[in-house]
């Protein structure tokens, strides 16, 4: 039978754990939530599930592992030997869904054609990031994702681009064919419409809620709709008259 003596200690050793788990939960949401997955990435991109999902095991296991081991009766020996298991467990739980969170991160917001593509890191090969213009490949893991263009193909090329894309490789997948956001931005002007219609045929709440955050009025501002592998038609990237992006609105834009 356990004792109460043995039980009590589990949990203050338990809380303790759990203490400096939540310190190290809190880091990794600075981490995951304030720099991979800036809004509105944590929901196009599935960052928060992911997240929450990692802390849910990591900060849970550990602490209770700790609470069902520790036994003051133990030798120092022992109780090292157990407590380093647990923590080795648990910072390979940590790494592991870093690792897995880090390849759902958005490493580029692409225009391509008519709309904004949100690529991850898991889309994208390091053999296929090397053939991209040395301005378009300064992908850090500290640093959100770029704001990209895509080329127009040339005659020759046309054909075999639309062969690929036919096969699911869009020319935002494609780093060969990036180009900085300023090369394009005719072309962004050209396809941005005006928010204003959208919201004529939208729910308003979002669009004026976001609107407000600009700071800018209705009329001078525009939209391209935002995709990405997860959510292809629930989100809108609000524009200015330069074609710089100055918000996003959870809004079918197509």
């Amino acid at each position: 039978m356990i004792s109460a003596e043995r039980i009590k200690a589990g949990l203050q050793a338990g809380g303790l754990h759990l203490g400096i788990s939540a310190c190290v939960a809190l880091a990794a949401a600075v981490l995951v939530l304030r720099i991979w997955f800036p809004y509105p990435f944590r929901d196009i991109s599935g960052g928060l599930f992911l997240f929450w999902l990692m802390v849910g095991i990591d900060v849970v296991c550990g602490p209770l592992l700790t609470s069902i081991l520790f036994n003051p009766k133990k030798s120092r020996r022992e109780l090292t030997l157990d407590l380093s298991l647990v923590a080795l467990v648990q910072l390979s739980a940590l790494v592991y869904g870093l690792y897995s969170i880090s390849l759902a991160r958005p490493i580029a917001q692409v225009f391509e054609v008519d709309r904004l593509v949100a690529v991850t890191a898991a889309q994208i090969t390091p053999a296929d990031l090397a053939k991209a213009r040395s301005e378009c490949r300064n992908i850090s893991l500290f640093g959100g994702p770029l704001l990209l263009g895509t080329r127009i193909p040339n005659g020759q090329e046309t054909f075999g681009s639309v062969k690929m894309a036919l096969a699911g490789w869009d020319l935002s997948l494609r780093p060969e064919w990036w180009q900085p956001y300023e090369d394009g931005i005719a072309d962004v002007k050209r396809r941005m419409k005006p928010l204003a219609d959208l919201r004529a045929s939208r729910t308003q709440e979002p669009i004026d809620a976001a609107v407000q955050d600009t700071g800018l009025p209705l009329d001078q501002l525009f939209y391209l709709p935002l995709t990405s592998r997860k959510k292809l038609d629930s989100w809108i990237a609000i524009l200015n008259k330069d074609a710089q992006i100055v918000g996003y609105a959870p809004v079918d834009g197509f």
